[in-house]
């Protein structure tokens, strides 16, 4: 079959030629962001799950639906050792900047920016906070150099701003994990504020599912301020249609043995799928692609995936976390008990509990339930019994 023609698209993030089973989450969220947009209460969403069921992906397509209903979109991936602060406030002063050109300049976009230039002092705490401003902090706003106080200070004057401009700013964040605890409490403490002033200002994140827990602990009424999503495989029927459908489109075939292979290889997650359908595709010589093809193409998908989605999760490791990570592969897929993964390696769970703290932190495994541990990355525990077969 013609590569150039080849419908699947499998990448980090990107979408894919077809976006099964996920209409009713997707409605749900244009729902809210209407509802805050008209000065309804509305919950933020946030979006959780394993690596590779498309969470930034369907975060995208959350931001470019709010983006063209003209809502002012805040975009921010935060990365490890990143502070909040370091990544939101350069992100704020692009979109408060661009409020501020929109018509002529108000008093609530202005008093917003006096806000962000007090926000900066927090730099001399946060030294990866650098922000420009040709305003002056107004004095008492947003400066005490306290992080929650002034981030609610702050977010505030963002909303009265959006308020008085009749739009609503979304703040759209990927991989909201990697914020720290006391950080991330400052975020919800700032969005509860303007939630309670019924401002047009909500967030969409997705992370982890380590950031339920996360979340909990750093506010114990995040779960009422929030819309907790899990996202997770898709089911046959989807899964199905995220093969054919594409395939249909360029006016080419697939037999029903193929796509059942293929959605038994990859469990239904989104990613691998993408995986599969483009390598089945490049195996197929003339349409309709086979089971024989999906074996075929099954082989190099998981050669592609061991060299770079697995790979590069693994070369972050420590030759620790490696042996626990491969002690945990070798009880299966999981989740398993500490005491289990620890007895695999023939030490007390003391031991590895560092071990274990820190896979958690580099966002490798995660907790489903106390005592429990299981990995964020579908078929791991495959790959690491083929890279560490001893």
């Amino acid at each position: 079959m013609d590569p150039r023609r080849n419908p699947f698209t499998p990448g980090a993030g990107t979408p894919p030629p077809e976006l099964a089973g996920r209409q009713d989450m997707l409605e749900r969220t244009a729902v809210a962001l209407d509802r805050i947009r008209a000065g309804r209460a509305a919950r933020s969403t946030i979006l959780y799950g394993l690596r590779g069921v498309g969470k930034t992906v369907l975060l995208a397509t959350m931001r470019d639906a709010a983006e063209a209903e003209g809502m002012a979109v805040v975009n921010i991936e935060a990365p490890e050792n990143r502070s909040l602060p370091g990544i939101l406030v350069p992100a704020l002063r692009a979109a408060l900047l661009r409020l501020n050109r929109l018509k002529q300049a108000t008093a609530g976009v202005t008093r917003a920016l006096k806000a962000l230039a007090g926000f900066a002092k927090l730099k001399v705490r946060f030294e990866d906070l650098e922000v420009a401003l040709d305003f002056e902090p107004e004095p008492g706003l947003a400066d005490s150099g306290d992080l929650e106080a002034d981030l609610a200070d702050l977010i505030v004057a963002v909303g009265e701003a959006a308020r008085e401009r009749e739009i609503a700013v979304v703040l759209v964040i990927d991989e909201l994990q990697y914020v720290p605890e006391e950080q991330l409490a400052a975020l919800i403490s700032a969005l509860h504020r303007a939630s309670q002033k019924r401002l047009p200002v909500t967030m969409l994140a997705a992370g982890l599912p380590q950031l339920l827990g996360q979340m909990g602990r750093a506010k114990s009424y995040a779960e009422r301020l929030f819309e907790f999503v899990p996202v997770g495989p898709l089911d046959n029927m989807a899964a199905s249609e995220a093969i054919r459908l594409p395939i249909e489109r360029e006016e080419e075939t697939i037999e029903p043995g193929a796509i059942a292979r293929i959605t038994a290889d990859t469990q239904g997650y989104p990613y691998f799928l993408q995986e599969w359908g483009k390598h089945s595709w490049d195996a197929a010589d003339a349409s309709p692609i086979t089971a024989t093809d999906v074996r075929a193409g099954a082989v190099t998908a998981l050669a592609e995936l061991d060299a770079s989605f697995f790979r590069v999760r693994f070369d972050r490791l420590t030759p620790s976390e490696k042996r626990y990570l491969r002690a945990m592969a070798s009880l299966g897929a999981g989740p398993h008990r500490s005491g289990d993964v620890a007895d695999a390696l023939g030490v007390k769970v003391s031991s590895v509990a560092p071990t274990r703290n820190s896979l958690i932190a580099k966002g490798m495994l995660y907790s489903p339930a106390h005592g429990d541990t299981a990995f964020t990355v579908p078929l791991f525990d495959a790959f690491m019994r083929r890279v560490m077969p001893d």
